[in-house]
C-alpha cells in the first residue's frame, strides 16, 4: 500500500480539515503519517489543567486520542510555537512557526517525507484556508519541503467557499455566516469551486471525524458548533473533503488522493 504524509499547522486541524480523508486512507490501509507545525499554545487555555499542566501539553494528549480514533500511524511534532493571529503579540516570538527560516522547516518536513517514502503529500492552499499565519507557513513550508523531497503527488487541503454558501441556507439565522465575508489575512475563505480539483466522498468516515474532533474538547470555539449538529447535518457538511492537486484544476471532481 501507499503512505500519505499530511502536514499542519495545530492539534486540531487535522480533524477539523480533513479527518475523512486520513480515517479513510487508515482503513483503507495506507500509512498514514501526521506532522503538526506547533503546538498550539495559543488555542483556548482548557478548563480542566492539571496543576502545572501547560496548553500545550494538553492539546498533545488531546491530538494522540484524535490520531489514534483516526487510525494514524505516526504523529510528529516539528516543535515550533504557535504564532496566534494577525496581529498578536505572539507574532514576535523568536521560535513562533511564522518565524522560522523556511528553509530550515522545509528541510526538516523533507527528512520525514523521505524516510517516510512519502506517495502522496497534503499541506494548505495559498492562503492557509482562511489567512491564520501558521496555515500561510504550513503551505509555504509544505511546498518546499515536496520540492526538496521530490514529491509528485502534492495535494493542498482546501474549504469549498461555494459549498458553504449552499449549505448557509440551512443554518439557523444565529449561526449564518458570509463565506465571501475577509477572514484573517483579509480573503475569503477557501478556494472557489473553480479552483478545486478533488472532491473526496468521506461519507462513511463521518462518525470517525466527529469522535476525533470531540478528542480536541478543549478548544470549545472550533469544535463547540460541530459537536452539535445532527448526523444529517454533520454528514451533509463535512462528507465531503476538498482538495487542489498541484498541477491541477476544478470544477472537482470526485476521486480519491491514491488515484
Amino acid at each position: 500500500m501507499s503512505t500519505l504524509v499530511a502536514f499542519h499547522a495545530h492539534p486540531d486541524d487535522e480533524s477539523l480539515a480533513m479527518g475523512g480523508t486520513l480515517a479513510r486512507a487508515s482503513k483503507e490501509g495506507h500509512r498514514v503519517v501526521v506532522v503538526v507545525a506547533t503546538n498550539g499554545d495559543h488555542g483556548e487555555t482548557p478548563a480542566n489543567l492539571a496543576p502545572g499542566e501547560t496548553t500545550a501539553q494538553f492539546r498533545k494528549k488531546e491530538m494522540e486520542a484524535s490520531c489514534n480514533v483516526l487510525g494514524v500511524h505516526r504523529l510528529v511534532w516539528l516543535g515550533y510555537d504557535d504564532s496566534g493571529m494577525t496581529g498578536w503579540e505572539q507574532n514576535k516570538a523568536p521560535n513562533a512557526f511564522i518565524n522560522a527560516d523556511t528553509e530550515v522547516a522545509a528541510q526538516q518536513l523533507a527528512n520525514i517525507l523521505k524516510e517516510e517514502q512519502a506517495d502522496v503529500f497534503t499541506t494548505y492552499d495559498w492562503h492557509g484556508n482562511y489567512g491564520h499565519p501558521d496555515h500561510i507557513k504550513v503551505h509555504h513550508v509544505g511546498h518546499r519541503a515536496a520540492q526538496i523531497a521530490n514529491i509528485k503527488n502534492v495535494f493542498e487541503m482546501t474549504m469549498n467557499r461555494d459549498h458553504w454558501k449552499r449549505l448557509m441556507q440551512f443554518a439557523p439565522e444565529d449561526e449564518k455566516f458570509n463565506p465571501d465575508d475577509p477572514a484573517d489575512d483579509g480573503n475569503p475563505m477557501g478556494e472557489p469551486e473553480a479552483n478545486i480539483s478533488h472532491q473526496v466522498d468521506v461519507t462513511e468516515f463521518c462518525e470517525l471525524k466527529r469522535q476525533a474532533i470531540k478528542c480536541h474538547g478543549s478548544q470549545v470555539t472550533d469544535t463547540s458548533f460541530l459537536g452539535n449538529l445532527t448526523a444529517e447535518m454533520f454528514e451533509l457538511s463535512f462528507g465531503q473533503e476538498w482538495f487542489i492537486k498541484v498541477g491541477e484544476s476544478g470544477p472537482p471532481r470526485n476521486a480519491w488522493l491514491f488515484d
